[in-house]
């Protein structure tokens, strides 16, 4: 199994170039409080969330020999989620059997996330706890990496369009991936497809997000994301649309329809 950074001490300094951007920072900060609002500001999230996890339960299952119907499926792998934000991925991730930690640079986020962790019971107890263990610290990839960190399962989702350099940031991400592992991303296309449904529709006509929470131009496009992945080491094993049904208020899975949401998936060789 990759090694997990769970119970490192706290964040060192950074030797590697920082994704982060200081604005990110201070309007994620502003709607940290929201995190676990199903009807708030993190509403697009919460609908989006249920479709995003069984792709990622069902990938990892798939790459570890996994039975998904299990009931912890991901028992004795590490994962790191990176841009956890209020811990919506950790704790499903957790409550599969994973080892998970949480990073993110905002601190607003992380008292969220520890919070919600520790009312659900699902914070790390210590190496003899039978539960879910998840922990969470304020860092970011490049200081992960810098630190030698590798897991089985490496998840960043809704934040490549949010960093300063995506496919250096996908490549640190890419390069935490242990032997055998996997990683798993989402994000958004740079289409204009994109430009009118997941910015001007979302943040100005439908009002789901509030305005300037994305910047068109930081979109990544699925060929991008791909080399960035290639580029770290890693095969591309997957990608799929994420597509809204304005009758169920859903989302769905969509193979030939990466147009404007997208996951993908990253596979490291056991041998490499």
């Amino acid at each position: 199994m990759a090694s997990s950074t769970a119970e490192a001490q706290e964040a060192k300094p950074e030797t590697a170039k920082s994704s982060v951007i200081a604005g990110e920072l201070e309007k994620f900060g502003r709607l940290a409080a929201t995190w676990w609002d199903p009807d708030g500001e993190m509403r697009p999230l919460h609908r989006l969330n249920p479709t995003r996890l069984a792709y990622l339960r069902d990938a990892a299952c798939h790459r570890f020999g996994r039975d998904p119907r299990a009931d912890r499926p991901l028992s004795g792998l590490t994962a790191v989620d990176i841009g956890c934000g209020g811990g919506l991925i950790s704790e499903p991730l957790a409550r599969l059997g994973a080892e998970v930690l949480g990073i993110d640079a905002t601190a607003e986020s992380l008292e969220v996330a520890r919070r919600h962790a520790a009312e659900a019971g699902l914070m790390e107890t210590g190496k003899a706890s039978a539960g879910p263990r998840l922990s969470y610290r304020q860092a970011t990839a490049e200081q992960l990496l810098t630190e030698g960190a590798s897991f089985d399962l490496v998840v960043t989702l809704e934040v490549v369009e949010h960093v300063a350099d995506p496919a250096a940031f996908l490549g640190t991400c890419g390069r935490l991936v242990g032997d055998g592992g996997l990683l798993v991303l989402s994000t958004l296309n740079r289409t204009l497809k994109a430009l009118a449904l997941a910015k001007i529709g979302a943040e100005y006509v439908l009002r789901w997000l509030p305005a300037g929470t994305h910047d068109w131009r930081k979109f990544v496009r699925p060929h991008e994301a791909a080399a960035a992945l290639r580029a770290a080491g890693l095969t591309v094993g997957d990608a799929s649309g994420l597509v809204y049904n304005p009758l169920t208020d859903g989302w769905r899975l969509a193979k030939r329809d990466l147009d404007v949401n997208y996951m993908m998936t990253g596979l490291r060789s056991q041998d490499a």
